[in-house]
């Protein structure tokens, strides 16, 4: 069963057991507000469902996303574009069966701090993941909040610091991600990893390892309260700044930003 909307495609696979979120506006996908929201509406239609095993998230034309809509992040439009976003990353972190990410070519920004709160990711070699913010003037706060977690503290403070890419193959060695593609169509080498490892489990049984396991790993927590204060410095200190205003405008203006350090 497959449901097509203006963002996302909506189709069951696996007889119904997996549920294939794949983003609809290539070749960028942007997460603007209106795809946000086709994407937690399908999340939240399925999570009910208690036959459901697997989410996978992926994009379309060659691209996973190029992130975060950079026009809603302007100061009078970032609170609204930041409460939205942390709370489809919230639904993902707390999404009751695992979720995986199929990441190919490009990851960037928002999207990068989507799949970072995802249970597995796969990727082509081509693949590259960045959180580029800090280079508009901004920052990640998912990253802050969620990257020593899940990348380690020293990876996690080279990417935001720096704005530089992590690799796929550099993120399969540091356990970031589940499996490399080889030659084969990438989302039937991910079903036939789903057919070996999580098929012939109870759908009980994942919900209760996944509800345990984000417990236990501190990751609800970091979505709680590390979240929350990542997201008031950008509210407070970045909106009201003038290079993190000036980073923006530059970049949508197409032009070199004139930073004034403060």
């Amino acid at each position: 069963m497959t449901e097509t909307t203006p963002h996302v495609v909506v189709t069951r696979l696996e007889g119904g057991a997996v549920l294939d979120l794949r983003l609809a506006r290539p070749k960028a996908n942007i997460l603007d507000a209106a795809m946000m929201a086709a994407l937690s509406a399908a999340l939240t239609q399925a999570g009910t469902d208690r036959s459901l095993k697997l989410v996978i998230l992926r994009g379309s034309g060659g691209h996973f996303s190029f992130g975060a809509s950079v026009e809603e992040h302007t100061r009078d439009k970032a609170a609204g574009m930041l409460a939205a976003f942390h709370a489809l990353i919230r639904q993902i972190g707390h999404y009751p069966v695992p979720v995986a990410a199929l990441i190919e070519g490009q990851c960037l920004g928002g999207a990068f701090e989507v799949v970072l709160v995802c249970h597995f990711l796969f990727a082509t070699p081509n693949a590259a993941l960045a959180c580029p913010e800090i280079k508009l003037g901004v920052l990640p706060p998912v990253l802050a909040a969620v990257g020593a977690q899940r990348l380690g503290g020293a990876v996690a403070e080279r990417l935001l610091l720096t704005g530089a890419a992590l690799k796929a193959a550099e993120a399969e060695r540091i356990g970031l991600v589940t499996l490399l593609s080889g030659d084969n169509e990438p989302i039937e080498q991910l079903l036939t990893w789903y057919r070996v490892n999580l098929q012939p489990l109870s759908a009980f049984a994942l919900r209760q390892g996944v509800k345990a396991i984000r417990q236990g790993s501190g990751l609800i927590a970091a979505l709680g309260a590390g979240l929350d204060a990542a997201e008031a410095q950008y509210l407070s200190e970045i909106v009201t700044s003038h290079d993190g205003n000036e980073g923006i405008e530059a970049f949508l203006a197409r032009r070199p930003p004139a930073w004034s350090h403060a």
